[in-house]
């Protein structure tokens, strides 16, 4: 169909907006050189897991059609490398425009032929001393076994000529004392990658063989592992499967330089792979070291204005989180409020309080010194009852969530996994506290992100604070579905996918389709990461033709393609990639504020989401903090300098100010919004204070001539 767009593709797009951000000239040059590492890293997941399985179904049903658009797994990985390679000169473009400008504030990223010669001589020194006596080369033959070429790791592949012929020597770069900058002047801006330096002394691995060519190489392998939560032994399992990760398949070799096709054909023939699947690189393979250049210079305009969470306004100092929910629902944002005086206080006031009874929670993704372990270890040691349900399959969190599981049970935390098949995503925490009489308070938090303390400062997401009782059953019911390994079937007020998620969205559509026809103003909005659920993209569709108006954020996957006649027309899509990384969803359903329906939560529309995993959300039903979720989404849709607009043939152009628009850049405008919303609390504070003196002085004078006339 016209209209749909295959999910792979669709991801290269937002990889392409996301470089697009690196020739930005009014983000920070340290800022923009960020998004070439960011891209590259993009990239190296894609092909890990995308590709991986569509390897996988290149192997196993090569006839199995892409629900889209019609194409084999074959097809679909022909189309991914042709998309890849027309990329790689823009992204190579910017890495090298970058780099250059960067070379006016001192910085010089050497090759060995720049280097002077007094350079040369302490690298050669530094190889010989530092390198060599770590690494081994290796030249392959037939005759001897082919090494093993570790996941994103650098080699030096060498084309060796020797009296029996072409063979192939490799070196890999690198060790655990290795620094892979290695500076040449005394404030390291002057610096060459080691890899660079291997690549010329490599000769010296392999004395008495002539060296024909040289290059640098790295291999991406299959990550798409799978595990079902079934058996006793399932953490013993999923740690099995971590290490079996790392030899799987290889599903791409990006090498640099010009090399020997025979040698080269020779490497791809012992890693079983393709040469359409050999990708050429004139810019470093790792780009990761882009952010260690970060710290090397410290001129302002060299990088994004620091920016803090603040403080939520709508939390006071001066009481718990727990009474103040009590007595209102609270709305946070993240990354311009800050979760460690919100969220993090409340779990910790949780652990320390005496009338606290349980606390619940599910964990997808952790900080590395997580605060949130540690309140919920102390909350376990205090005597309450903690249960945390943490999803071991988080992809490539796996052996970090290992090994907090571990640490919980050890603290006495009740420690379950997600259900077989089935991912826990949901971002939900219960707790329970002993009220008036026999009575019992409830606080359930629900939210679109992790409980992560790094990532709340880097990704825009939301949570909501609630005492409601009937969401606090349905949060229940909930934990009480994953530690039985069952699902939630029926609900009073939330969202839980598997079963009762999709459904609901699909009917609070059909009210606005329903709407429409009837001559009223029906209206669908939504922000999410990716739309790839093919039921909820036929409601899209139906809803657009019978003039429903539709608004999407979507920052990333969006496989049906607006604005095309006689399907779309009434559809808007827009993405925004800027310096936070957007990750909250919303769900807004009806253009009357009094009937007007919203949710947030931790699913996109996506299949995995809406059909394959445990997912929560939850409506906001304050009108305070509706109008400010109303709010907020105008401000996104409102966004010309970070946002793109999704054209009727799939690709997309940037929104650009009006004659007279100001510019708004929708994640500056709400940091600022927090900045100033704190001052005036700040300020009206200071006035009470002032109040309460001048109050406070007039008691006393009026005391004063109360006892003189007595």
């Amino acid at each position: 169909m016209e209209y749909l767009e295959n999910r792979e593709l669709s991801w290269l797009k937002f990889n392409k907006r996301v470089i697009e951000e690196a020739f930005d000239n009014n983000t920070p040059l340290l800022e923009r050189l960020s998004f070439s590492a960011i891209y590259q890293s993009n990239l190296d997941e894609f092909f890990m897991v995308r590709v991986g399985s569509l390897t996988d179904g290149e192997k196993e049903n090569n006839k199995k059609k892409d629900s889209k658009t019609g194409m084999t797994p074959s097809r679909q990985l022909d189309a991914v490398f042709t998309e890849v390679r027309r990329l790689q000169p823009v992204a190579e473009e910017a890495y090298r425009r970058n780099m250059e400008e960067l070379s006016s504030y001192g910085f010089h990223h050497v090759t060995f032929d720049d280097a002077s010669p007094e350079e040369q001589k302490f690298l050669e020194l530094y190889f010989k001393r530092e390198i060599k006596p770590f690494i081994s080369g290796l030249i392959v033959n037939d005759n001897l076994p082919f090494p093993f070429l570790k996941n994103k790791e650098l080699y030096a592949a060498v084309n060796i000529s020797t009296k029996k012929g072409i063979t192939v020597g490799i070196v890999p770069i690198g060790h655990e004392h290795s620094e892979r900058v290695i500076p040449l002047s005394s404030d390291g801006k002057r610096f060459i990658l080691e890899e660079e330096v291997v690549l010329n002394f490599v000769h010296l691995m392999f004395k008495g063989c002539k060296i024909l060519d040289r290059a640098v190489m790295r291999v991406t392998r299959n990550a798409d592992i799978m595990v079902n939560n079934k058996g006793a032994d399932f953490r013993e399992r999923m740690e099995e499967l971590v290490v079996k990760r790392n030899k799987l398949a290889a599903v791409r070799l990006e090498i640099t330089n010009e090399f020997s096709r025979e040698a080269l054909d020779y490497i791809c023939k012992k890693l079983k792979i393709k040469n359409v699947r050999v990708f050429n690189s004139h810019i470093p393979l790792d780009l990761s070291y882009l952010f260690h250049l970060q710290e090397l210079d410290e001129s302002p305009e060299l990088h994004y204005i620091a920016l803090t969470p603040r403080k939520s306004v709508s939390l006071s100092d001066k009481r718990s989180v727990f009474s103040q929910v009590r007595a209102k629902d609270i709305l946070l944002s993240y990354p311009f409020e800050s979760m460690t005086s919100s969220f993090i206080r409340l779990l910790e006031e949780s652990a320390a309080d005496p009338k606290v009874t349980s606390i619940k929670i599910t964990l997808y993704r952790l900080a590395r010194n997580s605060k949130v372990i540690s309140a919920l270890c102390t909350a376990a040691e205090n005597g309450k009852d903690v249960l945390v349900m943490i999803e071991l399959r988080a992809r490539f969190d796996e052996a970090n969530n290992i090994e907090w599981s571990k640490i919980l049970q050890k603290s006495g935390v009740t420690v379950i996994y997600g259900p077989k098949e089935f991912k826990a995503h949901s971002k939900l925490l219960l707790i329970t506290r002993k009220g008036t009489g026999n009575n019992f308070d409830y606080l359930t938090q629900i939210g679109t992100g992790n409980y992560n303390e790094k990532t709340s400062a880097l990704y825009t997401d939301l949570m909501l604070l609630t005492a409601d009782k009937e969401i606090a059953s349905d949060a229940e019911a909930v934990f009480t579905a994953l530690r039985n390994g069952t699902f939630v079937e029926k609900t009073n007020k939330l969202l839980v996918s598997p079963h009762a998620l999709r459904p609901q969205i699909l009917a609070m559509m059909d009210e606005q389709i329903g709407i429409s026809r009837s001559g009223g103003t029906g209206y669908i909005a939504a922000k999410i990461n990716s739309l790839n659920d093919n039921a909820i993209i036929s409601k899209l569709v139906e809803a657009s033709q019978a003039g429903v108006k539709i608004e999407l954020v979507v920052r990333g996957i969006c496989c049906i393609v607006a604005g095309v006649a006689g399907y779309t027309e009434n559809i808007v899509v827009r993405s925004i990639v800027g310096r936070f990384l957007e990750h909250s969803r919303i769900f807004i359903f009806g253009s009357e504020n009094k009937n007007q329906k919203i949710y947030i939560g931790s699913a996109d529309y996506m299949s995995r989401n809406t059909i394959r995993r445990v997912e929560v959300a939850t409506p906001v039903e304050d009108e305070r903090l509706k109008k400010r979720i109303r709010d907020m989404f105008n401000v996104l849709m409102s966004d010309n300098t970070k946002a793109r607009i999704m054209m009727n043939d799939g690709t997309y152009a940037h929104a650009e100010p009006k004659d007279g628009e100001m510019e708004i850049n929708s994640q500056e405008y709400f940091y600022q919004e927090a900045y100033r919303l704190i001052e005036e609390k700040a300020v009206r504070q200071e006035r009470m204070k002032e109040v309460r003196a001048i109050k406070g002085t007039k008691r006393k004078s009026s005391n004063k001539r109360s006892r003189k006339n007595t």
